[in-house]
């Protein structure tokens, strides 16, 4: 018998049994999954400033906000949505939507889109993520993440931190605060997605749902175990 061989989408999409309810995602719904990936995409594949295999390999879930908004250039709100995926076993759980705001993150002052991506290291970052709402930098340890060639040579403590954040703007990777900043399950768009299956149990792979189609394009950036490379 001849060996079956499976794509990253193709395995994830195996963990999971139909729900009695299909997803009905809105337009932003379907749209932060969209550019999720494309977040996602870009800053793996940036050139010697991605984040390190070291670092994405031994990563427990990844948080993707595609797009930090300033609602004032000086003083303002500002967040975003984005989605959270975990991994099980060869592949990873179907995404959780979340949301992320601050009063102030400091972002790039006329920047038009900032990219950010949360490594959430181990399980106790993960539990305290889906502990309904999170302070960063309080209730979570939180760090930038080393880029590039720099991360074959992260410190235990940076492997230990709760979460790595590494945030992108204008093309270039640069720090920003995000010390006092939320971010929580977005309740509606996971209704929306999951009926009334909790956000903690999509993340931990327990919920009996189904990818919903139009996150195809994200499992599919989240598949790769390598730079270049599609994982099995």
């Amino acid at each position: 018998m001849g060996a079956i061989r499976l794509g990253a989408a193709s395995v994830t999409a195996l963990l999971f049994v139909a729900s009695p309810a299909l997803a009905q995602l809105d337009k932003h719904d379907t749209e932060t999954l969209s550019e999720s990936a494309d977040a996602l995409r870009e800053i793996r594949n940036a050139a010697d400033a991605g984040i390190p295999d070291v670092i994405w390999k031994k990563a427990q879930c990844v948080v993707v906000i595609p797009e930090l908004k300033k609602a004032s250039f000086i003083v303002g709100a500002e967040g975003g949505r984005g989605v959270l995926s975990c991994r099980r076993g060869q592949g990873w759980t179907s995404p959780v939507f979340m949301e992320i705001a601050k009063g102030s993150f400091g972002l790039q002052a006329g920047a038009q889109k900032t990219q950010l991506i949360l490594m959430i290291m181990n399980r106790k970052g993960l539990d305290t993520l889906l502990s309904n709402k999170v302070t960063l930098g309080a209730d979570a340890s939180i760090a930038g993440g080393p880029i590039g060639r720099a991360g074959s040579v992260a410190t235990d403590a940076q492997l230990n931190t709760e979460m790595l954040s590494y945030s992108r703007s204008k093309g270039l990777f640069a720090g920003i605060d995000l010390s006092g900043g939320t971010l929580k399950p977005d309740k509606d768009a996971n209704a929306h997605a999951y009926g009334s299956v909790s956000a903690r149990e999509v993340a931990n792979g327990t919920a009996r749902v189904t990818v919903p189609p139009e996150a195809e394009g994200f499992m599919t950036a989240l598949g790769r175990d390598e730079r270049g490379t599609t994982g099995r």
